[in-house]
């Protein structure tokens, strides 16, 4: 479905409660993933955080938006998330407060990038560590599986900067 819409017409919440205005990244590539502690796929936190050492002075964004709509592997509050990726992972990229990726409540951000990117099986995300990559237009959007590392995304990720 063509839309207008750009990510940067969205907002969220932070981890620390207060209000995330996309607006402020107009211009700048995104990487956004919908994230969970207890995930066999948690371990890419580790490949997100290099890849945002090492391009985030080029632009690169790199947004987590944890979520507990897979097998409740990410039981925790907001808090407790955000000390479980600072001590095992190291991030210093954005955290948002914890969503829903799929169903009546899904966050508008992933709501939009589900529409942009529709999947072999239809637009619902299926599993946690789902990433899109936001061009600079803020419209173009290529979408990752769970399964695709951190490190095998540089080359898309070098086409947007």
């Amino acid at each position: 479905m063509a839309t207008t819409q750009t990510i940067y017409d969205f907002t969220a919440i932070s981890n620390n409660g207060t209000t995330f205005d996309f607006s402020k990244l107009s211009g700048y590539p995104i990487l956004v993933v919908n994230t969970a502690s207890k995930c066999g796929f948690t371990p890419q936190y580790a490949g997100l955080e290099q890849l945002y050492k090492e391009y985030k002075d080029k632009g690169l964004v790199i947004i987590a938006f944890p979520c507990d709509q897979f097998a409740h592997q990410e039981p925790g509050d907001d808090a407790k998330i955000a000390e479980f990726c600072q001590i095992n992972f190291g991030v210093t990229f954005p955290i948002m407060a914890k969503i829903d990726v799929n169903g009546k409540n899904t966050h508008p951000v992933f709501a939009w990038l589900k529409d942009q990117t529709p999947g072999a099986f239809g637009s619902g995300i299926k599993w946690n560590f789902t990433k899109f990559l936001v061009a600079r237009d803020g419209k173009t959007v290529t979408r990752f599986a769970p399964t695709v590392e951190p490190v095998a995304m540089k080359s898309a990720i070098e086409q947007v900067l």
